[in-house]
């Protein structure tokens, strides 16, 4: 009698936990679109989605901070003549997010730090290039300020946002609809998945097909690629008798799937998203109430089912944050933003773990903001790979940059005056059985830097003068610190 191993991986018992009701974005009208897009865009600032509106298309972009009822008149994103069908931040900049729409245009857009205060109709540049609805955007995840638009005209543009220019317009490769596209890791190939029924890996800078495989899922329904670790593809689709399937390529060999799996017959399109530092990709299916999620490894069956989160309510749309939004005190390794019909609600993903300490296993260096090539080099040929940061001190993604700057101001000055400590020490070697107590000082800086009572014992009358000396410069002393502290309020 055999018994049957359980493969061990430290993300076994990963779960799903939705926020409570005070921690969701409440009475959001969420765009009515039958597009499969992700309808929804977070970083550690702000988290944007796609709303119906009058008269156009619209998005709105909340604070991650601003949550409970969201009030009907709140400012949008308006600036486009049809409804948006996606949108996209910058991974280089939080406050830089692109939106494409029915109306054939791409528009970059900035958002002020503490989010809109009225409408925002005026983009900070206008692509227009392509010829019919835009309905898949992504930005390069090294190269700094090139975006991928791909639209209904069967075209993929990238974009030089800085010149506001289409530099590459691969044109004659799609015979058909592009479902998916994406990059790679360092962006050096885009991979594409087409209503022709094929699954294209492509150069971006000369538009050529690097390999391409013919139906990758024998079912005529949208196909979802992308790539994950070693270059490997992970695709999603269906098969002949509409099960849901997701399967893994090897581009190298093209011929048999590495493994192909059955889910369930539901309709919906499944969304995928890869997490590179954990190797665990995320299934959301659009009108399903389900996220299910499976770790990519180098040995068979090469896709290993974990587990899935279940909830009452169907998603129509799916936010992913950045590694670098995540609470690492608190063992979080993903978390989404589920789209209801009329709210926004956070869903944590997280590894129970008794230790307090930073997990090390869990949070490997992760790609970081900063940009390793910028867009002219990039085009010219040059190649950046992902340039890294450590999560071990943590990322708030809710606090500003002033607040930094009190931080460390205040750091700095208490540092500057511990030089005051050895009088301090002086003082109390005055010892007395009969002492003699004397409030020196009660001063208050800008409500940041509080002094507090001084007890001496006093000995004879020469001490008292000797400490009144002390006293003196000490006041001096403060009256420096709280022109300085002012001083670095005021920038």
């Amino acid at each position: 009698m055999s018994r049957k191993v359980v493969r061990s991986s430290k993300f076994r018992h990963v779960f799903g936990q939705a926020l409570k009701a005070d921690q969701c974005y409440d009475d959001i009208r969420i765009s009515q679109m039958t597009w499969d897009s992700n309808f929804c865009s977070v970083n550690p600032k702000f988290v944007a989605m796609i709303v119906d509106a009058s008269g156009g298309g619209a998005f709105i972009v909340l604070p991650l901070s601003k949550t409970g009822r969201i009030d009907m008149s709140l400012p949008t994103v308006c600036g486009h003549t049809g409804p948006v069908l996606d949108i996209e931040f910058c991974p280089h900049n939080d406050n830089i997010i692109a939106s494409g729409s029915e109306d054939c245009s791409v528009m970059i857009w900035e958002i002020p730090d503490g989010g809109l205060i009225s409408p925002l109709k005026d983009p900070v540049v206008k692509l227009d290039g392509h010829s019919k609805r835009v309905g898949i955007l992504s930005w390069h995840p090294t190269a700094h300020n090139v975006l991928m638009s791909a639209g209904c005209d069967n075209v993929v543009i990238l974009w030089n946002v800085v010149h506001g220019e289409a530099v590459v317009r691969i044109d004659s490769v799609h015979t058909d609809l592009i479902y998916s596209a994406c990059w790679n890791r360092n962006g050096s190939q885009i991979l594409t998945s087409c209503k022709d029924k094929k699954l294209r890996v492509l150069d971006p800078r000369k538009g050529s097909v690097i390999c391409e495989k013919d139906k990758p899922h024998e079912g005529s329904r949208p196909v979802r690629a992308v790539f994950v670790s070693d270059g490997k593809i992970l695709t999603t689709g269906f098969s002949r008798m509409s099960e849901r399937q997701v399967a893994l390529w090897d581009p190298k060999n093209f011929g048999e799937p590495l493994t192909l799996q059955e889910l369930d017959t539901s309709s919906g399109v499944l969304l995928p998203f890869f997490d590179p530092d954990t190797g665990i990709v995320y299934l959301c299916g659009k009108g399903d109430s389900s996220i299910r999620y499976f770790e990519v490894t180098d040995e068979a069956p090469y896709v290993h089912y974990l587990s899935m989160y279940s909830s009452k309510e169907s998603q129509k749309g799916m936010g992913y944050m950045p590694k670098r939004g995540l609470e690492v005190n608190k063992c979080e390794i993903a978390r989404f933003y589920k789209l209801h019909e009329r709210k926004c609600e956070p869903i944590v993903m997280t590894v129970p773990r008794k230790s307090d300490l930073f997990q090390e296993d869990l949070y490997p260096d992760t790609i970081g903001p900063e940009p390793s090539v910028e867009a002219d080099d990039w085009f010219s040929g040059k190649n950046g790979e992902p340039i890294l940061i450590s999560l071990k001190d943590g990322f708030v993604a809710t606090t500003k940059n002033k607040e930094f700057k009190v931080i460390r101001s205040l750091m700095a000055t208490t540092s500057s005056s511990s030089s005051n400590r050895q009088s301090d020490s002086a003082v109390r070697e005055h010892r007395n059985p009969l002492p003699v107590y004397c409030v020196l000082m009660n001063l208050s800086v800008t409500n940041k830097l509080i002094l507090p009572f001084f007890l001496f014992h006093i000995q004879d009358v020469q001490t008292l003068q000797a400490l009144q000396n002390e006293v003196k410069e000490l006041r001096e002393m403060i009256e420096q610190l709280t022109q300085q502290v002012s001083e670095l309020e005021s920038k």
